[in-house]
């Protein structure tokens, strides 16, 4: 008689537990890391599209100087070039001032554009971001305002890949302005000194909570 499994035995003490059995996923079905909210949004997209390297973490910073230089004015006087017929490169609204990309060194132009302009010594608020300087990364486009950082900057106008070659600058040797060239950099520094003046003068008599319009 052929002797009895020591499993179907019965009254027999219990088999010792056996290893589990059950398959194990596969590596690759196992999630890796997950990127740190907020990095692709921001640097990803940057990166990936633009060729920029974002600084620091989410939403990190943007350098001025190599890529781009920026004209810096109050967001009323912004609003109001934006609806003016002045050709601009990417536009960028960072709290209550707003951000004009121009080509990199035409920060370095602003004061002698501003003094050959006749607008030299009048208090203007309007400045120039270039080598050594930092802009907030503004949040990419499409990106739900829910989603990004409490007050981030946004894009009005936003940048495309190759926009450097666009950006307002100077005419120069060769390089005459226009469509084929970009925007006129003293094009877009008189309209925005114009601006600025207006926007101060309109202060002293409009309450500066009133809601700004955008083109």
């Amino acid at each position: 008689m052929a002797a009895t499994s020591p499993e179907l035995r019965p009254g027999g003490p219990p088999p010792p537990p056996s290893a589990p059995t059950a398959p194990q996923p596969p590596a690759g079905a196992v999630p890796g890391p997950r990127t740190p909210p907020g990095q692709e949004t921001y640097g990803g997209w940057y990166e990936r599209v633009l060729g920029w390297t974002v600084l620091g973490a989410a939403p990190g910073r943007l350098a001025t100087g190599t890529r781009f230089d920026v004209l810096e004015l109050p967001s009323d006087a912004g609003a109001a070039l934006l609806r003016r017929p002045v050709p601009t490169g990417p536009v960028a609204l960072a709290g209550r001032r707003m951000q004009f990309l121009v080509a990199a060194g035409g920060a370095e132009e602003l004061d002698g554009l501003l003094d050959w302009l006749e607008w030299g010594g009048v208090a203007l608020d309007l400045a120039a971001l270039g080598a050594g300087c930092r802009i907030t990364a503004p949040a990419p486009p499409g990106t739900s305002l829910g989603k990004s950082p409490r007050g981030a900057a946004v894009w009005l106008r936003p940048p495309e890949q190759g926009c450097e070659a666009l950006l307002p600058a100077l005419p120069g040797p060769g390089r005459a302005a226009g469509p084929a060239r970009g925007p006129d950099l003293v094009r877009l520094v008189a309209a925005a000194a114009t601006e600025c003046h207006r926007a101060r003068l309109r202060r002293r008599t409009v309450p500066a909570s009133q809601p700004l319009a955008f083109s």
